[in-house]
């Protein structure tokens, strides 16, 4: 006998603001009930809360059926990210629900890796030769500029429709110095004889994954580049899949900036200053 009382499954509200894209998505159970997407990092603080609206509206779901809030943490833009964290802790503690914090390069990973997925199963229908098997899991390796001459990333592997694991820490480096980074480690897989089948750059490649960029890569790995813009439900769908600890307390909910921003570092030097003259 079934039960016609049934609680209807509680929905995620995801948020992302830490590129240039302002993400808002509403999941449930590993599907996207509705999302947006919109361009204007400069704007992130002015439409967020409308756009949240939107999409609750659009998704009929009313603030009883939202069992928990996932953001995006970074690391990326230091404003973009806080305007979405900050947000999400505010209607988290009107709603009394739990919030929590993903990598945004993690979401960045998942989407770019399956944006490629999709273009190469719509590439299975033309004439063009067939790819060899993959030696192994693909590597993904996001992208976001961090400005001169430095990117955050980080690198997963893919597994399937299952969210990319983790095999580096998310970080601030310099590109030229990750590249060769990541020729070590495809010589040390090598060596182990693991090699991945092929290596995705995704998200912002436009300055960072150039053939020139990406030159000591091409003879070790098949290197692929593909331009992606984050999208919310990502952020939600790991929040799902429970890789990321729920914050039991709010106030521990802080941005991964990988560094101090300028003026926090400022900030600290003065304040050490101020203390060595005592």
């Amino acid at each position: 006998m079934t039960n016609s009382n049934i609680e209807p499954r509680k929905r995620f509200l995801a948020l992302d603001t830490s590129t240039a894209v302002l993400g808002v998505a509403v999941t449930a159970g590993g599907e996207l009930l509705h999302e947006i997407n919109a361009s204007g990092e400069r704007n992130h603080s002015v439409h967020l809360l409308p756009i949240i609206e939107q999409a609750l509206q659009a998704s009929a779901t009313t603030a009883d059926r939202i069992g928990g809030i996932s953001v995006g943490i970074g690391p990326g833009s230091y404003t973009g990210t806080r305007i979405a964290v900050t947000a999400a802790k505010t209607l988290a503690w009107a709603w009394n629900v739990p919030v929590t914090g993903v990598s945004s390069l993690h979401a960045l990973a998942w989407g770019g890796y399956h944006a490629a997925s999709v273009l190469q199963q719509e590439a299975q229908h033309t004439e063009q030769p067939s790819v060899p098997p993959a030696a192994g899991p693909d590597w993904i390796i996001p992208l976001i500029d961090a400005r001169r001459g430095q990117v955050y990333t980080a690198v997963f592997a893919a597994d399937g429709d299952k969210p990319p694991r983790r095999l580096a820490p998310d970080a601030i480096r310099l590109m030229a110095d990750w590249v060769q980074e990541l020729a070590t480690r495809l010589t040390e897989t090598a060596g182990e004889g693991r090699m991945p089948g092929s290596l995705w750059f995704v998200g912002e490649t436009a300055l960072h994954g150039s053939a020139e960029s990406l030159a000591p890569l091409m003879e070790a790995g098949n290197v692929r580049t593909l331009p992606y813009e984050l999208e919310g439900r990502w952020t939600g769908f790991l929040a799902e899949a429970g890789i990321y600890a729920e914050s039991g307390d709010l106030h521990t909910l802080i941005p991964n900036y990988t560094q101090l921003s300028e003026a926090e570092a400022n900030l600290r030097r003065s304040s050490e200053g101020s203390l060595n003259t005592r």
